[in-house]
């Protein structure tokens, strides 16, 4: 029998900082986005308390005072290492794992000897992996990838699974569908959902119970295929999953914002650095680059400005040595001379096409082999000694944009300095 698993961490980012911080287990804790922005995590005392996710850290830091709630910067050095720890024992526990997010991975356990107890085994899987890393995980198995998702929010949801839901008959099937809300549907979106509760669908059980011509008739290809997953048929691949159609990478800057022209592209530089590195992450090139900056919007007491400008390539590229160079030529042709405090700017790649097969220029200047060969090597560079230990020396050598991180936690997986210090 055909039978896939998905391992999801619980509240991962908040879940890694009580790795080292135990005391802070059975209490609220969140996790600020970049620049210590808005709220990007929560523990689930935290969302108890009624903080939603997304909401602006000052408008909730009374509340979060007020309930002892424990703060952190997101720290995606420490939240990396301990996601590969993770992925590493998972990994263990069948041939075929795929990873789909910092915190999720699909597990095939089609091959599994007949007669195993599965529930058994992946009440085992999250044991370990709990034990081992700090880390408790939830996990659902059963037929399809979707039905998967949807059992591990059950897994996570109710304590009397012991953090694994096995869905591997249609009476544990029709169960779920009935209980899950359409909206909440791996691979339905917000649109999507909408449109189906206007014909009066409202849980997933409604969907699966329509006819596959009447699916077709009303929706695309891909929400088809969702009906199918939800009946039991597996037609989702990972590898099938939609690219990012476009990477952006940007940030806030702190106090009064930046106004150093060479501190700018030193944050565009590295911004489009970072673009490229999530390009090459899902295998893409683009043919489009856009960079922007903006001063505040309400400090009426500085000169306001803007800067939107974008450029196309003539061949789509995944370097970060020439998505740097492109993104600075598109500031540097819209920089205008001139006191300006820019409290944000940022990077976006867009018209994302796969890095094979791309089409080249007959009259392209640039030697891409050799190119791919330096990227790749530096990629490996950096892969074994740490990230931006190898990079263009107009991203400088310390960090002169004035990114906020008041609440930052310490690198204890990653950086000597940083190692746990225990007194005997």
């Amino acid at each position: 029998m055909q039978l896939f698993g998905l391992a999801d961490c619980n509240n991962f980012y908040c879940s890694c900082e009580r790795v080292f911080h135990p005391e802070l287990n059975n209490r609220p804790v969140v996790v600020l986005s970049n620049n210590d922005g808005c709220v990007i995590a929560r523990s689930n005392e935290s969302k108890a308390l009624g903080v939603k996710m997304g909401t602006p850290f000052y408008q909730v830091r009374q509340l979060l005072d007020d309930n002892h709630v424990a703060v952190f910067s997101s720290n995606y050095t420490l939240y990396g290492s301990l996601s590969h720890r993770v992925m590493s024992l998972l990994s263990q526990y069948t041939p075929h794992l795929d990873i789909y997010s910092i915190d999720e991975a699909f597990l095939d356990f089609s091959d599994m000897e007949k007669g195993c107890d599965l529930k058994a085994y992946g009440e085992q899987l999250v044991r370990r992996v709990s034990k081992s890393t700090g880390i408790p995980i939830s996990l659902g198995i059963a037929p399809t990838r979707t039905l998967a998702k949807m059992a591990s929010k059950f897994a996570k949801k109710y304590k009397g699974y012991h953090g694994c839901c096995l869905m591997d008959t249609d009476e544990k099937r029709q169960k779920a569908l009935a209980l899950f809300p359409i909206e909440d549907v791996w691979g339905i979106g917000r649109r999507i959902s909408k449109q189906l509760e206007y014909f009066g669908i409202h849980t997933a059980a409604d969907f699966a119970a329509k006819s596959e011509r009447w699916v077709r008739q009303h929706f695309n290809v891909t929400t088809a295929r969702t009906w199918e997953e939800l009946n039991g048929v597996s037609c989702i691949s990972v590898d099938e999953l939609p690219q990012k159609q476009s990477i952006c990478t940007s940030r806030s800057f702190s106090d009064q914002g930046v106004s150093d022209r060479h501190v700018l592209e030193e944050a565009v530089a590295n911004f489009a650095s970072r673009c490229a590195e999530k390009l090459r992450h899902q295998g893409s090139c683009c043919k489009s680059i856009m960079v922007f900056a903006y001063t505040s919007r309400f400090n009426e007491r500085v000169p306001a400005h803007m800067i939107y400008e974008t450029i196309t390539l003539s061949v789509a590229t995944q370097s970060s040595a020439e998505i740097i160079h492109e993104a600075l030529k598109v500031l540097r042709r819209a920089y205008v001379p001139g006191t300006y405090y820019y409290k944000k700017a940022g990077v976006i790649l867009m018209d994302i096409v796969p890095e094979r097969p791309c089409q080249q220029d007959l009259f392209d200047k640039v030697d891409r082999r050799k190119q791919q060969f330096l990227t790749r090597t530096i990629d490996r560079i950096n892969l074994l000694n740490g990230q931006n230990k190898v990079r263009l020396a107009i991203q400088g050598t310390d960090i002169r944009f004035g990114l906020k991180h008041e609440y930052l936690s310490h690198r204890y997986t990653t950086n000597i300095q940083d190692l746990l210090v225990v007194k005997v």
